[in-house]
């Protein structure tokens, strides 16, 4: 049993080593660059659920890009952050190419 019990301790311990932890920065970005040949879909209409509480922030879905192709990554809720603003992520052609712009918060 103490043998189980310290197998599924490390294992845990293991997974949680993988989690990251993004801190409220005045800005941020996460994730790599991504800059692609091909256009993202015309914009998904996303349905916007009831606020969870009062002064939620609804964090809007956006294209995203994984596999070589676009995958639609969903908007989900945030508390807010007093002095910021959220910039959504986007798009941008720069010369035929497309630049994945990652959205974050930004202190006004």
């Amino acid at each position: 049993m103490k043998r189980t019990s310290l197998l599924l301790a490390l294992a845990a311990s293991a997974l949680l080593s993988a989690c990251i932890v993004v801190p409220a920065h005045p800005a941020y970005a996460t994730g790599p660059v991504v800059v692609v040949d091909t256009p993202p879909p015309a914009p998904y209409a996303e349905v916007v659920p009831a606020m969870p509480y009062p002064g939620a922030v609804w964090i809007s879905g956006y294209w995203g890009w994984s596999g070589g192709h676009h995958h639609w990554v969903p908007g989900y809720y945030e508390r807010p952050r007093p002095g910021y603003r959220w910039e959504p992520h986007h798009w941008e052609n720069q010369g035929g190419r497309w630049h994945l712009r990652v959205g974050g918060w930004i202190r006004l």
